[in-house]
């Protein structure tokens, strides 16, 4: 049985410059990964940190990593061909069984379309599994948008609006995905589900706006990862009342996860 608490070396196969801060690096893995899942990514005597798997394939999985400390110093010095140490999967997923064969909203942040690319790239490929796709996304400016093949392809097949929070570019709005709620149909599906992956402020409002618009909370489902350390419920770093958000999530039903956004 395999130790999930114990890292194993796996190769990185490429390495994708996304933005000047953010870098996509794929690993090679045979792990059986659900969407929305994540891994501890580790480099000896330097430290580690919990990454969520942005894609997946048959025999890979991808991190999309800012870097923003000694840790992904590290790994941002690292080339294709080293070794980065891994530990997982971990935490639940997107209960995609579910959202299957209904209209699926997914309201995206910055660095939170990370959790849910592999959802939607399983859609994109898979469109019969899946209803109407209404995806929006933001980011902080044009330097900042991640994953440009995957926004072009998503335009051809979900109902997209990619916004931009001050300032217009070609192809993006102005403004931030609150202000895009609305644009969404709700009174036209008779069962759907919304899927909401950003920074716990974002997070929240745009639950509150999709309640706003007649949205049951049960509807509802985010995905965070709260200064998560050890990933296995033993360090606490997570713990926001008495749930320990490394084993009962990242992701929530918003009606737990509204008493859990701080």
């Amino acid at each position: 049985m395999k130790n999930i608490t114990l890292p194993s070396p796996h190769k990185i196969l490429k390495i994708i410059h996304e933005t000047t801060a953010e870098y996509t690096f794929r690993v090679k893995c045979s792990d059986s990964v659900e969407h929305g899942q994540f891994y501890v990514l580790s480099i000896p005597k330097i430290g580690e940190a919990p990454i969520s798997v942005s894609a997946r394939g048959e025999d890979y999985v991808e991190f999309t990593i800012r870097k923003v400390g000694k840790l992904t110093d590290g790994i941002f010095g690292m080339a294709e061909g080293d070794t980065l140490f891994m530990r997982g999967p971990y935490g639940n997923a997107f209960p995609v069984e579910s959202f299957k064969h209904k209209p699926l909203v997914v309201i995206a942040g910055g660095t939170g379309m990370a959790p849910v690319r592999s959802m939607l790239q399983y859609f994109y490929a898979h469109p019969e599994e899946i209803g109407e796709v209404y995806f929006i996304v933001g980011f902080k400016d044009r330097d900042a948008v991640l994953f440009e093949e995957d926004l072009a392809r998503f335009r051809r097949q979900f109902h997209t609006i990619y916004c931009l929070d001050n300032m217009e570019a070609e192809g993006f709005c102005k403004g931030f995905v609150t202000g895009y709620v609305k644009e969404v149909p709700f009174g036209s599906f008779e069962d759907y589900n919304i899927v909401i992956v950003g920074p716990p402020a974002m997070i929240n409002f745009t639950a509150k706006e999709c309640v706003a618009e007649g949205v049951t909370e049960d509807k509802i489902w985010v995905s965070f990862e709260r200064k998560m350390s050890c990933s296995v419920g033993k360090c606490g770093h997570c713990k926001i009342n008495e749930t320990y958000v490394c084993l009962e999530g990242p992701v929530f039903n918003y009606r737990k996860a509204k008493e859990l956004l701080d």
